[in-house]
């Protein structure tokens, strides 16, 4: 018979908010981001949505908001400033009812012009960070994200 014991807990346990620590390094990542890709005239949120759509569209709002993980209301919420700026198109789609989004190419030039920034922004984070620590980083929100999954009936990427 096989004897099972408990894990041994760690001598050091964590301290402190985790949400709170993890929202200080969110603010302070989006905010790097955002002073480089907003010499483009584009906020981080928006850079990542006018890609989505370069690159996957057109597209219909609900398979955009399904693929980048927000709510149809954020997605609408986010598209009114590209759209009113004339670099998203909201067209009709194959019947009545569906809609479809596509980058005009002003929107397909201002993600070149906005990517030369992200790309800077990247760099100068693998610059202060360091490499490995960027690749650990990324190892372990990976890791957490699998984790949460589902561990609270929700989805973890919804936002």
């Amino acid at each position: 018979m096989m004897k099972v014991t408990q894990a041994s807990t760690p001598a050091v346990q964590p301290q402190g908010c985790t949400n709170l620590k993890l929202r200080q390094l969110m603010r302070r990542v989006a905010q790097h981001y955002d002073a480089e890709v907003g010499k483009s005239g584009l906020k981080g949120t928006q850079y990542s949505l006018l890609s989505h759509v370069v690159l996957l569209g057109p597209i219909r709002p609900v398979d955009l908001a399904a693929q980048m993980k927000v709510t149809a209301s954020t997605l609408s919420r986010n598209l009114q400033p590209l759209v009113a700026a004339g670099w998203l198109e909201v067209t009709a789609g194959d019947d009545a009812r569906s809609r479809l989004v596509l980058a005009t190419t002003a929107g397909r030039e201002k993600r070149v012009e906005a990517q030369r920034r992200w790309e800077t922004a990247q760099l100068q984070i693998n610059a202060v960070l360091g490499p490995a620590n960027v690749l650990a980083l990324h190892a372990l929100i990976d890791d957490a994200l699998q984790r949460l999954s589902g561990a609270d009936g929700t989805t973890a990427d919804a936002e």
